[in-house]
């Protein structure tokens, strides 16, 4: 494998019919990087994982996995790469073992090979006790772990993760991403597409924001967490029109910057310290009701707003989506 490129994307298209779904995507990921790409939902992003893992052809533009052109012929760099589909590839009429091995037997590996695998993987996943019963009974959190554990039985050195932990409990998306910082701590190329700002920012090395198709920007997340020094943020829980109170608040202090946040909340920002007393005053003297002020930590959820121009809001209601078994 090459010494420093594992992915290579050179303006990559793709369109379904009048729609432009990829436009001209351009990156590339080092061996043994956690690469995360961050978007929302109909932004281009499983359709750029399915191009680069050969489920679908590009338009116009070039890929290359570990140094091997896969633009024309994808199957050469199969062996390269595991893949773990945003919606379950594995056969419901199956156990739990019978899907592991299945997968092992696809990418060439001996029975007894297989097997052992298998059982290994179904015991560091906590599955042993479901190995078998039929997938299609498994829950949610079951089946994603299982289609990650199909999708690394060959130890392959590039993973691909489409939305990994969408519509899962917490328990299980927990187990999950430390499974993802464990395989990139031991050296594999891990490309991760999600919508879970904080699971980019908690996981990866670098970032590609992926906005209606382009990318807007490409980072390491000490640079883009830069974009918040010198910022101070303060949220308000509080009664009444939002909106409203934020216009109040802006026409008050005009320095400051307000918005409605996910959860009935405000946040106001500027390049200097935030005095809360005046602002709970002004709030309080027009009949608002203030249950808590704090202090907020910027986060790269604030970097991914600044960029994008897409609200905070936007990506808290896909995320109660995702939890209520909306797609991505």
């Amino acid at each position: 494998m090459d010494q420093l490129e594992a992915i290579v994307a050179s303006g990559l298209v793709k369109h379904f019919g009048p729609v432009v779904a990829v436009a001209s995507v351009t990156f590339s990921v080092q061996q043994g990087e956690l690469f995360g790409f961050l978007g929302p939902n109909g932004a281009g992003k499983t359709t750029t994982i399915n191009m680069l893992t050969g489920l679908v052809r590009p338009d116009a533009g070039a890929i290359r996995i570990g140094g091997i052109d896969g633009t024309h012929n994808p199957k050469a760099v199969q062996h390269l790469m595991g893949v773990v589909p945003d919606e379950s590839n594995l056969y419901p009429e199956l156990t739990g073992l019978e899907n592991l091995c299945f997968s092992g037997a696809l990418y060439g590996m001996g029975k007894r090979h297989r097997q052992a695998q298998a059982r290994e993987l179904l015991d560091r996943f906590g599955l042993t006790d479901a190995a078998g019963r039929r997938f299609g009974g498994y829950s949610r959190g079951m089946k994603r772990k299982l289609a990650i554990a199909a999708g690394i039985i060959q130890a392959p050195p590039i993973l691909f993760l489409d939305e990994p932990t969408t519509g899962i409990d917490v328990a299980s998306a927990r187990q999950i991403r430390q499974l993802i910082a464990d395989l990139s701590a031991c050296g594999t190329t891990i490309f991760l597409t999600t919508h879970y700002i904080e699971e980019a920012e908690r996981l990866c090395q670098r970032i590609a924001f992926i906005v209606r198709g382009r990318i807007v920007r490409i980072d390491t997340i000490e640079d883009l967490m830069r974009h918040t020094e010198g910022r101070h943020i303060v949220e308000f829980a509080l009664s009444g029109n939002m909106t409203e109170l934020c216009e109040r608040i802006q026409a008050a202090f005009p320095t400051l910057q307000c918005q409605a946040v996910a959860g009935g909340n405000i946040r106001v920002e500027s390049s200097e310290r935030v005095r809360v007393g005046p602002l709970v005053r002004l709030l309080e003297d027009r009949g608002t009701e203030v249950f808590e002020a704090r202090k907020v930590r910027p986060s790269l959820e604030d970097v991914f707003v600044r960029v994008t121009g897409i609200e905070a809001g936007a990506m808290h209601q896909e995320k109660e989506k995702a939890k209520m078994g909306g797609g991505t």
